[in-house]
């Protein structure tokens, strides 16, 4: 791939693109945010979803944790009313940078970049560990060449501290897919995309009672909300969504990015240098209004 090919791939899609989507859906509660947001955008052709490993205390180890999001994102396309090819990820996270975790959703995409090209890239949206991207590229550097990866992950380089949840699960996985020479964006969560938050009253007066799905989401965030912070003027960050406004903005009205000399995470949670001459695309500002504006009326629209 020549760098003013990969520079133009660091720029959002034209609608119709191919995107497949990398989910640690039962983690929180703003995954099923973006799975939805992005399966109702017709700009945007989703081709399958991917379940990615996660560990805390929604689960007993990344196995479960990744079953659980396959789980969630079934009832999710339920609610939807849609069907996409879903495939179970990883059942741990790398080992090493040089060994790959077979799954389906690792070998799905391994073979599915095979139908595409620098010219017509395949998008990857990851809102997780990026195990099975890595995993993928590791079992298929084709895929190198012809996807673009968007991951949500880390925290923006003026951030004191490295440890970011999807970023500390598999650093190894990061390097892998930053060093690969991907067309890759970075939407950093402290310090840029962690803007995205949203509030009880929000929920309730653009989702609640719209339609099953847009309930499902309300409640579910409400409730997640409350859980910690019942009785103070909480905010609930829903940073995930940033991917898909990355993908849908093509005039740069809700996303801001600039190319900048590739860092890779270190494994003592800071940045280091790159392969030389290698550049990403950064994200440095989001306008949360518009991202919520869009996304929520998206969402409250919808009829199954």
């Amino acid at each position: 791939m020549t760098a003013e090919q990969r520079r133009k791939n660091l720029c959002p899609p034209r609608p119709g693109a191919h995107v497949v989507l990398d989910t640690d859906t039962y983690n929180e509660i703003d995954d099923q945010f973006a799975l939805s947001w992005q399966m109702l955008s017709p700009e945007l052709n989703t081709k399958a979803l991917y379940a990615a490993p996660f560990f805390n205390e929604n689960s007993t180890g990344p196995e479960d944790g990744m079953r659980r999001s396959y789980e969630e994102i079934h009832k999710l396309l339920g609610l939807l009313g849609r069907d996409a090819p879903v495939f179970p990820g990883s059942p741990r996270y790398l080992p090493d940078e040089k060994s790959p975790v077979p799954s389906p959703a690792a070998e799905d995409l391994a073979r599915r970049a095979e139908g595409y090209s620098p010219e017509n890239p395949l998008y990857v949206a990851a809102i997780g560990a990026i195990t099975n991207v890595a995993s993928a590229i590791l079992l298929n550097p084709r895929v190198a060449e012809n996807t673009v990866v968007v991951w949500l992950g880390g925290n923006g380089r003026h951030w004191p501290d490295g440890r970011e949840f999807n970023l500390s699960q598999d650093i190894a996985a990061a390097r892998v897919v930053m060093a690969s020479g991907v067309p890759f964006v970075q939407l950093p969560c402290g310090g840029v995309v962690d803007r995205l938050s949203t509030t009880r009253p929000e929920l309730e007066h653009w989702l609640k009672g719209k339609n099953p799905l847009a309930s499902y989401l309300a409640e579910n965030t409400i409730q997640a909300a409350e859980s910690y912070g019942k009785g103070t003027a909480w905010s609930r960050v829903i940073w995930d969504v940033s991917t898909v406004a990355w993908l849908l903005d093509r005039e740069a009205r809700m996303v801001s990015t600039q190319i900048v000399p590739m860092c890779l995470p270190g494994y003592g949670h800071q940045y280091e240098d790159g392969p030389e001459g290698l550049e990403m695309g950064y994200v440095y500002r989001v306008d949360r209004d518009r991202v919520f504006t869009r996304m929520f009326q998206c969402l409250g629209e919808h009829s199954a």
